[in-house]
């Protein structure tokens, strides 16, 4: 990969969006590649308008109440929400499926290292598997000296890098959640070396 500019990259100003929905059984017919077709033409649309859908996830299985995320980010927080009201009132899939979870984030520079930047912002290709989680820090975290946050983040960091395959995105939570973080790990395959 190239050299990144760090400075660039810690400017920027890119809103995420992880999108749950669980499909009813019915609504969408036996037209699957119309139902497609549909989704793709929509996400199109936006991302003429500066919108990226990073991926759309299979999620079936993993939690027992969802069946796809969306993963989109973009320059602004209302270029998500019209992507996810449209895809819910427009598009067959987004009618027939009901919201599990939800979530907002923004990046902002990394509190002590501004070199960790999300893999989706360093422009590396998304990750076939993700894990989505969010987090909060205790109360006690940010009682402790700087220093030694510093050196445990670079404690976590140095343990982290044994894990190649797998690319982080973590971003501060953003809006209505009670998170303050959101980590989303990408990889190429489900087997690789899940931290």
């Amino acid at each position: 990969m190239a050299s990144l500019d760090f400075d660039t990259l810690n400017s920027t100003i890119r809103y995420l969006m992880f999108s749950v929905f669980q499909v009813r059984d019915r609504g969408l017919g036996d037209d699957r590649d119309g139902v497609a077709d549909e989704v793709a033409t929509l996400i199109k649309r936006h991302e003429d308008d500066g919108v990226v859908v990073r991926g759309i996830y299979d999620v079936a299985g993993l939690r027992a109440d969802a069946d796809f995320m969306i993963w989109s980010h973009a320059e602004s927080i209302e270029q998500l929400q019209a992507l996810y009201s449209d895809f819910r009132r427009t598009t067959s899939l987004g009618r027939a499926s009901t919201p599990v979870w939800s979530n907002a984030a923004l990046h902002r520079p990394a509190e002590f290292n501004k070199s960790h930047i999300p893999a989706f912002l360093a422009g590396e290709e998304p990750g076939a598997y993700i894990c989505v989680y969010p987090f909060v820090r205790s109360y006690d975290w940010y009682l402790l000296p700087d220093e030694e946050r510093r050196k445990m983040l670079a404690d976590h960091g140095i343990a982290a890098r044994a894990y190649k395959d797998v690319r982080a995105n973590t971003v501060p939570a953003f809006a209505l959640g009670d998170y303050e973080w959101l980590l989303a790990f990408e990889a190429r395959s489900c087997t690789a070396s899940w931290t």
